[in-house]
């Protein structure tokens, strides 16, 4: 299950395009809102909030925030994640302020296991989707979903149905969504169709008449 991270945060005074600014003196410019609440500009230092977006890779990313100046911390978790167009780095974090005791939906990504014996005789394994949305407690959240492979042959299909997961946890995408399939090899179903031909027919052999007495 997803663990709280404590990370600290700094209040924010720039806000806008002046943000940017931020990146010279190691910060991320973000904001925390939620239910009922304002919303706060803060600060993250990117070395530490790098670290762990980079250690809770495709998990929900649950955080206990401090703020630098406030008695009490902020259970939060990541809604969205900004990156730069060139180099790809975070340039704004928005978080949800949240209460351990409500649920919660977050986005959980899918690790797929197992061997398909579908595979193993020459299929194709096709990914569709490879996240689902969940709603959990926030302490039940899964860090990933595991998705047993193990049964499934050439022609086989997984939907969001067949996915199991802990007591607690809701999965509310459409259930008859495809997650996965294992389809033939382009080409192999024609290659076994097509049989080898006879012996052709030879003309002005010794079987027909020569015309000769």
């Amino acid at each position: 299950m997803t663990d709280s991270t404590v990370i600290t945060a700094l209040p924010r005074e720039v806000i806008g395009k002046a943000s940017h600014r931020l990146a010279k003196d190691g910060l991320i410019p973000a904001v925390v809102y939620g239910p009922g609440r304002e919303t706060i500009p803060v600060s993250l230092r990117r070395l530490e909030f790098d670290k762990f977006v980079h250690s809770h890779a495709g998990a929900p990313g649950l955080l206990e925030l401090h703020i630098a100046g406030t008695a009490k911390p902020v259970d939060a978790m990541i809604r969205q994640v900004q990156r730069g167009a060139i180099k790809g780095e975070i340039v704004h974090v928005d978080l949800l302020a949240i209460r351990l005791d409500r649920p919660v939906q977050a986005t959980v990504a899918l690790h797929f296991v197992g061997e398909a014996p579908g595979v193993k005789e020459g299929g194709i394994m096709l990914h569709d989707v490879r996240e689902v949305t969940v709603e959990a407690l926030p302490a039940k959240l899964p860090d990933t979903i595991d998705v047993d492979m193990s049964g499934m042959e050439v022609g086989s299909t997984m939907t969001v149905a067949d996915i199991v997961v802990p007591k607690g946890v809701t999965v509310i995408d459409d259930p008859s969504g495809v997650i996965c399939s294992i389809t033939m090899r382009l080409g192999a179903a024609e290659t076994e169709s097509v049989s080898v031909p006879g012996e052709p027919e030879l003309v002005g052999s010794d079987s027909e008449p020569s015309g000769k007495d």
